[in-house]
């Protein structure tokens, strides 16, 4: 499973993994946003579907059989960094909101930022290739890979 994108001046992605905070990025308030878990289950007939989270609020149970991907528990930046290292940043797009996120999405291939009701971190912008406004909107740039070519090209 791979999406490939040639990108004008920064050559052939070969994307195999999406990395997803889950609260504040698919999920508000511990609970998933809506149309979000049916666009995830489309995209993974694509990619390998990663969802981290610091269980901020103590359902990561529920958000499992919500989402039906299981979740893994991660509580700081620097785990999540090494998470997206651990697969091979080069094959992996990464999504976030918080400052616990930024370094994956320095490290991924392409990182993008979600803002949703919770906001973005600035430190988490600045290091995103990609800001967009909500998760499905951020889904549909992989499920409709021209939108990331139109965005990222020199």
């Amino acid at each position: 499973m791979a999406i490939k994108i040639d990108i004008p001046q920064r050559g052939v992605i070969e994307l195999q993994h999406a990395v997803f905070d889950v609260n504040g990025t698919l999920a508000v308030d511990g609970v998933a946003i809506a149309g979000v878990v049916e666009q995830l289950k489309t995209l993974s007939a694509h990619l390998t579907i990663h969802l981290l989270s610091a269980n901020s609020h103590g359902n990561i149970t529920e958000l499992e059989k919500t989402f039906g991907f299981r979740i893994h528990e991660t509580h700081r930046g620097d785990e999540k960094m090494r998470y997206v290292q651990n697969l091979g940043p080069a094959n992996v797009i990464a999504f976030g909101n918080g400052v616990n996120d930024s370094t994956m999405l320095r490290l991924a291939t392409i990182g993008v930022a979600v803002i949703t009701p919770e906001g973005v971190a600035t430190r988490t912008m600045q290091g995103a290739d990609i800001i967009i406004s909500g998760p499905l909107d951020a889904i549909d740039l992989l499920l409709k890979p021209d939108r990331l070519l139109a965005t990222l090209r020199s």
